[in-house]
């Protein structure tokens, strides 16, 4: 009898171990759109197993030779506005105010859904304009819309508690919508806040499935947080010359995550753009290789 329960229990790890290979042999990847354009330039040097990443950065290159207008206009070769078919600007009825939001790709039924928060002084324009930031918001539109992905940019009234009840609000929405879809949430800035605000909800916090700070702030509640005990990627991408949110401050947070994941490493992954500002992140930021990363770690 003690034979029979033993194999039976070896049976069952097995059987557990090979739904979980097909689970992740099963995670959608994806598919490149203009990777070559995008790709990051040169690594200076590397720590932390991989997951801390010092780039090296040429304002010259990466933005006066990127672009046709510098700031304004990106050259034509890393866009395709042929995906404005697939945008619509929407307004959604809460009971936490109305939302006004860009939606691209599909409302219902989508595949993964991304969410960009913009910073002080923004709006949900900012986050689906094609020609600035080097084209990489047309990028991530494109990559979602070519994915069965859904991509939101929307606007909200603060960076506190209301700012954050609204994009709850959104975000239950579409997750209704589009019930198997992971839902990652990037901020740029000050819209910071709002990413950890939601990482601490009961609601949003126990939903979403990865965190993306782009030149942004840090905030230690984060480890009480329903988002960080179930261990939801976090991806941090900041320019060395930053001087809204020093990158010292945002380095030491990310280790601090590592430190108290010993157990189990935590995923999270660090990106420093050598001699980069502010808005650096959101015009450097490889969506389609970070999100993959996220799409593979994401609970």
């Amino acid at each position: 009898m003690a034979f029979r329960a033993l194999s039976s229990f070896h049976a069952l790890l097995a059987a557990t171990f090979a739904l979980c290979v097909v689970a992740d042999a099963d995670a959608l990847e994806l598919k490149p759109f203009k990777d070559d354009l995008f790709a990051y330039p040169a690594a200076l040097s590397s720590d932390s197993k991989g997951a801390y990443t010092v780039i090296d950065y040429r304002e010259m290159r990466d933005i006066n030779q990127r672009d046709e207008v510098p700031e304004k206009r990106v050259r034509a070769q890393y866009t395709d506005t042929g995906v404005r078919k697939a945008q619509q600007d929407l307004m959604l009825k809460t009971d936490a105010g109305d939302v006004r939001h860009v939606a691209v790709g599909k409302t219902q039924g989508a595949a993964v859904i991304v969410l960009y928060l913009h910073g002080q002084g923004g709006s949900r324009k900012q986050g689906v304009d094609d020609f600035t930031f080097g084209g990489n918001f047309n990028r991530l539109k494109n990559l979602m819309a070519g994915n069965g992905g859904l991509y939101l940019s929307p606007d909200f009234p603060d960076f506190g508690d209301k700012g954050a009840a609204q994009v709850a609000a959104l975000i239950d929405h579409y997750a209704e919508q589009s019930p198997g879809a992971k839902i990652f949430v990037a901020c740029g800035s000050m819209g910071g806040a709002l990413c950890w605000k939601l990482a601490a909800r009961n609601d949003t916090g126990r939903r979403i499935n990865g965190l993306l700070l782009l030149g942004s702030l840090w905030d230690e509640s984060f480890f009480g947080s329903p988002a960080f005990k179930r261990h939801v990627p976090v991806f941090f991408g900041q320019g060395s010359h930053d001087v809204v949110f020093p990158v010292a401050n945002q380095e030491a947070f990310f280790r601090s995550i590592i430190a108290k994941s010993k157990a189990y490493p935590y995923p999270t992954r660090f990106v420093r753009f050598e001699t980069g500002t502010h808005g650096t992140p959101i015009r450097m930021v490889d969506w389609r290789g970070t999100l993959n990363w996220m799409l593979s770690k994401a609970p």
